[in-house]
């Protein structure tokens, strides 16, 4: 561990990290600086690895020291210290290679050391900050998730209410069948009925005008006769002052002057009461152009109406579109998010696999070199004490042999108790990983349905 990917943090910044992240009231405020160096307390690291554990994967402090109910376990009372020292051993076993140790012992737990307690503390301090901040991004991308969820359940509500309303403006309801029925016929009724008044309308247009012609004509004519009255009077004025005429032929003249004035003042009042009849007809003729204005105003509300349906058909046809791109647009989302963490997760292998291949070179290396210096050292030690000693330990020999004998077989006796109840212990742990595992494996299965249903 000369060589870490990690930086290996002061003792002070380590005292206030796990102060204020990871132990709770009362703990935070017994650990002190004191309880790391010179010499770390066993009790201090052990309770700081629990409250790691308990963080991490809620196992209770409390929960290391129970003991199996075993029906071959006698006196599991004496078995609780024990019990706590290898379940913490074990569970930072599992964890500590996520944090880039992979040397841990029981030597650590029991016995500890400075820079070493200090390494692996830094080192669980370091998981925790990335633990930090994946999380930080996981919880970016579940809100970005579920904006894109309620914004999605927002545009299928409206486009299910837009459908909706264009049933309900597509369907004409019961109640106003029988008025849509009557309007519809009396539609029909007023095109035919229009149809009829423009044939008549221009008919009579036809007649007006032919009328109006005639009119022109007589007016013509009785202008030209009243010149030729005029001319008349003239020509008689003059011809009487110039002949004496007979009084008969005066008479018969004006007699057949008089029958013209009757003429002229007969078709003069025909004439009239042609224009009143005409003025008539020119007035009903205004009246069906008011109705017909009112039946044309009538036909551009229908219209209008009819604008805005094919207006309405278009904005769904527009929110279907947009609903259809944000699908796409999701389900791009999904398969990039897939595609990055198979990339992710492939180059951590990737870095996992050669931080261990480099670790276990570094650690071969390391303990090679410190095997063969506490060799030397311990020849050179032993030589020394031995020239010393060796007097002594004649005379003690045959004592501590029969001291020797007497407790190899008091440990041979307590090997085989440890052994039985490491075998126990063992069992009961793998029995619970099993459980542990199979119940991860049930909560994965839950959460891929839980997505899936998504």
């Amino acid at each position: 561990m000369t060589e870490n990917t990690f930086p290996v943090y002061s003792v002070d910044v380590i005292v206030n990290f796990y102060r204020t992240e990871i132990l709770t009231s009362q703990e935070a405020k017994h650990l002190s600086k004191s309880d790391l160096t010179p010499v770390p307390k066993p009790e201090a690291v052990q309770t700081l690895y629990m409250r790691v554990l308990h963080l991490l994967y809620r196992f209770r402090p409390e929960c290391h020291s129970m003991v199996p109910l075993l029906e071959n376990i006698q006196y599991p009372q004496y078995h609780e210290g024990a019990t706590a020292i290898t379940s913490v051993y074990i569970r930072m076993l599992q964890f500590l290679p996520m944090c880039l140790v992979y040397d841990f012992s029981l030597n650590d737990l029991l016995a500890p050391k400075k820079q070493r307690t200090l390494t692996i503390l830094s080192a669980i301090m370091n998981f925790f900050h990335f633990r930090k901040q994946r999380m930080e991004l996981m919880l970016e991308k579940q809100a970005k998730y579920r904006a894109d969820m309620d914004r999605l359940q927002a545009y299928t509500k409206s486009n299910l209410d837009m459908e909706k309303k264009i049933e309900i403006m597509m369907v004409i309801p019961p109640e106003q069948q029988a008025e849509a029925d009557e309007l519809a016929a009396a539609l029909a009724e007023l095109q035919t009925a229009t149809m009829h008044e423009c044939q008549e309308v221009n008919a009579r247009n036809d007649s007006i005008a032919e009328r109006k012609t005639i009119i022109a004509e007589k007016t013509q004519k009785l202008a030209q006769v009243k010149v030729d009255v005029s001319n008349l009077k003239e020509d008689i004025g003059r011809f009487k002052s110039q002949i004496v005429e007979s009084p008969e032929e005066l008479k018969s003249q004006m007699e057949k002057m008089r029958e013209n004035v009757k003429n002229i003042k007969i078709s003069i009042e025909d004439s009239d009461e042609r224009v009143v009849e005409l003025q008539n007809m020119v007035q009903s003729v205004t009246h069906t152009e008011a109705e017909i204005q009112q039946m044309y105003n009538l036909l551009q509300d229908l219209e209008s109406s009819m604008n805005g349906t094919k207006h309405r058909q278009e904005e769904q046809l527009e929110l279907t579109a947009q609903y259809e791109k944000k699908q796409k647009e999701l389900k791009n989302l999904c398969v990039e998010e897939g595609q990055l963490r198979r990339a992710l997760a492939m180059r951590l292998d990737k870095e996992s696999k050669q931080n261990i291949r480099r670790q276990k070179k570094k650690d071969m290396k390391e303990q090679h070199v410190q095997d063969v210096l506490g060799q030397c050292n311990q020849i050179h030690q032993k030589r020394e004490e031995m020239a010393e000693r060796i007097q002594e330990i004649t005379g003690e020999t045959q004592q501590l042999k029969a001291k020797i004998q007497s407790l190899r077989d008091v440990c041979s006796k307590e090997t085989e108790r440890a052994q039985a109840l490491y075998d126990t212990l063992s069992t009961s742990m793998d029995e619970l990983h099993r459980r542990i595992q199979a119940h991860v494996v049930d909560l994965k299965r839950d959460v891929t349905k839980m997505s899936e249903h998504f």
